[in-house]
């Protein structure tokens, strides 16, 4: 399958968009299927991607980003601007306007002390907020009546719209979770399993890692929305699964994030259910350096912390080798043919903010050989791995479980053998290793490995909340329930400062030179984060499924009230 025909298959899908419905629930019952299972509905608890794309049926953003980046008011009359008076003239507060007579699912009002209370929910310092970066430079969050709220800011801030925009930053109702901030915001199940909220639907039932079961808002704002009564979304499985149910039985209506070969999702296709749907984004399959020591030698509550460094991957030079001997054109045509871009990026777009990075495209052997005999590494024993001080550059590579990610580990470690890196591999159920559980070992915020590999992405069309997501004290630790953005541990005082200027810089061309800057020093300088493939946003939907936008700069879930049933 050609990427054109993806994405004419987008097009055509957009323009479907343009029916209209009558009558809420007039379409029955509609299946989602993500193959990776949700285990919370809280996505101010969980980093996952999954988490953040259910949660978004039931809790909403004051504004979000539509399918071309641009941002729309969703619970508010406007978005705020300096031209509008909505931010202030001197970039230190931003004004949202509630629109008048909204109402949770509950019935209750919708009000501007459910939006400050967000705020403070999540910059509860013992909370361990996932998404804190979305509130970085908020001074205060101050109700000026039941349909004002202003933000205040510490600096002036350019970009004022972290929170509350996208899905990684929806309202929460302060009245069902006044009894769960700070340090009981993990133990209120019943509150994060199933929120109250303002979306078009609400949680019937929910089954942590499993299914979610639920049914039109009789509150939402829109009368004649959404179009279905109830929603099936199914999680866990493989995407080969979920691209099946939806693509070749037609048994359900919309599969999310197809990491599959395009050839085998053409074949699907042959089937006649459904249509593939494709768009680029911000995605970026990388591998994440651990730079704390994750042994298992160390007590419970010390691993992957800042108090022991890791052995030998705090070594520039070994991190760089390991950047140098991936194929990363090789691991595209591989894993994702026309849909996937090799890249030496962690920010690959929109185009003004990446970086011309490309030196890391052709693959070099010899030169991470060379580079690790310069600074010590050598086979002093001749086993094939390289030492230095009895240290062995011997490392555990843990991902999700995914056929592409698994085809990737073995072509990786392959590659790092032959420059005399000792790896073993390890894959996790998706649904553990994003699920966010402080009990677990095997979450990818808790990172008791040396590296790993998986994909995320930034909402909306300005990179700085992500940059900054890499700032010192955004590291998971146990105090912050092991909850953090800041996965490898990175800190650079000059990086945080970097990333405070951008805060302060308002020119956009400006505000781009600086980003670029702080992609390249966490990746190109310091190859904490390896970028390996820009990967293009590949979903499916039923033919009968009409509404569908693909949206790859909020949740793929965005315009789910807009969805309907297509009659034959």
């Amino acid at each position: 399958m050609t990427l054109k025909s993806l994405l004419l298959g987008a097009t055509a899908a957009s323009c479907l968009g343009l029916a209209a419905h009558a009558e809420r629930g007039a379409d029955g019952h509609v299946n989602v299927i993500y193959w990776q299972a949700p285990s919370i509905m809280n996505p101010y608890l969980s980093g996952g991607t999954k988490e953040i794309e259910a949660a978004s049926l039931v809790i909403e953003p004051l504004g979000r980003y539509n399918e071309k980046g641009e941002m729309v008011p969703y619970l508010v009359e406007e978005i705020p601007t300096v031209e509008n008076g909505g931010v202030a003239e001197d970039l230190k507060s931003i004004t949202w306007k509630i629109k008048p007579g909204l109402t949770w699912s509950d019935g209750t009002a919708f009000t501007a002390t459910d939006v400050k209370f967000t705020a403070d929910y999540c910059m509860n310092p013992e909370g361990g907020c996932a998404q804190l970066a979305k509130f970085e430079g908020v001074e205060s969050v101050e109700v000026i009546d039941d349909l004002t709220v202003k933000v205040n800011f510490a600096d002036a801030q350019p970009n004022p719209y972290g929170p509350f925009m996208g899905g990684q930053s929806p309202i929460i109702q302060a009245a069902q979770y006044a009894e769960c901030t700070g340090a009981r915001a993990s133990e209120c199940a019943e509150e994060n399993f199933a929120p109250i909220g303002t979306g078009p639907f609400k949680v019937d039932e929910f089954r942590p890692n499993d299914v979610i079961s639920l049914s039109a808002n009789p509150e939402y704002r829109d009368p004649e929305k959404p179009a279905f009564a109830t929603m099936t979304f199914k999680g866990g499985g493989d995407a080969t699964a979920a691209g099946r149910a939806v693509l070749e039985t037609g048994e359900f209506d919309y599969a999310w994030n197809l990491q599959l070969a395009p050839d085998v999702i053409a074949n699907m296709e042959e089937a006649g259910q459904g249509e593939a749907l494709a768009a680029f984004g911000t995605l970026v399959e990388r591998i994440e350096v651990n730079l704390t020591d994750p042994s298992p030698d160390l007590p419970e509550g010390e691993r992957a912390t800042a108090a022991h460094p890791h052995p030998f991957l705090t070594d520039p030079a070994v991190r760089q080798a390991l950047s140098m001997a991936i194929d990363r054109v090789l691991l595209t045509e591989i894993g994702y043919g026309k849909a996937g871009k090799p890249t030496c990026n962690w920010v690959p777009g929109p185009d003004i903010y990446a970086s011309d990075n490309t030196e890391c495209l052709t693959q070099d052997i010899e030169g991470a050989k060379a580079l690790l005999d310069e600074a010590g590494w050598t086979d002093s024993d001749g086993d094939g791995v390289r030492d230095k001080d009895g240290v062995e550059l011997s490392l555990l590579f843990q991902t999700s479980t995914n056929a592409v990610r698994q085809d990737f580990q073995a072509l990786i470690k392959q590659w790092w053998s032959e420059i005399g890196v000792e790896t073993e591999l390890r894959n996790i159920s998706a649904s553990v290793f994003f699920g966010g559980d402080p009990g677990s070992p095997d979450t990818f915020q808790k990172f008791y490995a040396d590296v790993e590999m998986y994909a995320n992405l930034f909402d909306g069309t300005d990179p700085q909340n992500y940059l900054a997501s890499r700032t010192c004290g955004k590291a998971p630790r146990p105090e912050s329930q092991w909850q953090g953005e800041n996965i490898n541990r990175f800190c650079d005082p000059e990086y945080d400062e970097l990333v405070k200027e951008l805060g302060r810089t308002a020119d956009l061309n400006e505000r781009a030179e600086i980003a670029i800057k702080l992609n390249n020093m966490i990746t190109r300088d310091a190859n904490v984060i390896i970028p390996l493939v820009h990967r293009g946003r590949v979903s499916a939907k039923s033919n009968t499924l009409g509404g569908v936008v693909l949206n790859v700069w909020d949740t793929e879930l965005w315009n789910a009230a807009d969805w309907y049933r297509i009659k034959e």
